[in-house]
This record gives structure tokens, C-alpha cells and sequence, in this order.
């Protein structure tokens, strides 16, 4: 009986181990689904939606300009933000806001990229903080899961800052 039990028990803590095992290289090397607070994001993603983060993307270094992804904070390293690539390595990008009279611009150093929210009147991002090192970026964010009417892949963004950036020639 005892033997019976205890066959039982370890074959269960294999199984757990072996699915937890196989559940964390799921969440590290496929994605992970994501639930997005603030107003950073707004209108494309909103407090509460649900998202879905690939990480293969960012393995495979083929991030790109207009991706929305999930990094690290710089601030906090326990939170992760949810913010559109606006410019990549070598980039010259303008960091003053539209209320700004004199535009500033600055180039995204290797190794680095440079990241805004939509919402530009209530986004902590690049602007505040510089670009952030390729490393912190934990995933590419590719569709919206919740709420089901607004279930797909995720649009434009919406200020066109994007098309700002452009390469350094040195």
C-alpha cells in the first residue's frame, strides 16, 4: 500500500515537473498573453485589454519600426511596458512633443531602440527616459484577444511619428 502511494505521488511530481518544464519554454521562447493597464496606448490598446506577446521576434533581433512590444522598465525592472517602436539603431528621431516651438531630435544608439506610447499626452516612454537597451524588450505584442470586438492583429499608429525617423549617414 505504501509503495502503491508513494509510486503514485512520484509519478505525479514527474508529471508536474515534466508540464512545468515544458509551460516555462512556452512563456520564455513562444509568448505569453498580457494584460495592459494605463492610457499609454490608447486608442489602439486600452486599460484591461488582453493581448497576446510573441518572443521569437525579439530572439531573432527582427523587431522593426512600428511594432508594439513589451519591454522591462527601465525604472522598475518588476514592471513591464507596452510601447510602439518609433525608431531602431542609427535613427534620428524627434524627442519634443508637438506643444514644443524648437524641435529636438537625437540618434537611437546601437543596441538600443526607441520607444512611444500612442497617447502621446500620457505616455512615460522614450521621451522621458532616453531609448532603451534591445535586451530590456520582452516580446512583440501581435494580436488582441480582449475585448472579442476588437479581436485581431493591431492597427497603424495613429500619430505617424514613425515615418519621423530616418537613418544616420556617417
Amino acid at each position: 500500500m505504501f509503495r502503491h502511494l508513494l509510486g503514485k505521488t512520484l509519478g505525479f511530481v514527474g508529471y508536474t515537473i515534466q508540464y512545468g518544464c515544458i509551460a516555462h519554454c512556452a512563456f520564455e521562447y513562444i509568448g505569453e498573453l498580457v494584460v495592459c493597464s494605463g492610457p499609454s496606448m490608447e486608442p489602439t490598446i486600452v486599460s484591461h485589454d488582453i493581448v497576446f506577446s510573441e518572443r521569437m521576434s525579439c530572439h531573432l533581433y527582427k523587431i522593426q519600426k512600428g511594432d508594439i512590444v513589451i519591454a522591462k522598465s527601465p525604472y522598475d525592472p518588476s514592471m513591464n511596458i507596452c510601447k510602439r517602436v518609433i525608431g531602431l539603431e542609427g535613427d534620428k528621431v524627434c524627442t519634443s512633443s508637438f506643444s514644443d516651438i524648437f524641435t529636438s531630435h537625437t540618434y537611437v544608439p546601437k543596441g538600443h531602440v526607441w520607444l512611444e506610447g500612442d497617447n502621446l499626452t500620457n505616455s512615460t516612454d522614450s521621451r522621458s527616459y532616453g531609448p532603451i537597451p534591445y535586451g530590456l524588450i520582452r516580446g512583440r505584442v501581435c494580436l488582441k484577444l480582449w475585448p472579442p470586438h476588437t479581436f485581431g492583429t493591431l492597427g497603424e499608429n495613429p500619430n505617424k511619428r514613425v515615418t519621423k525617423s530616418f537613418k544616420h549617414s556617417d
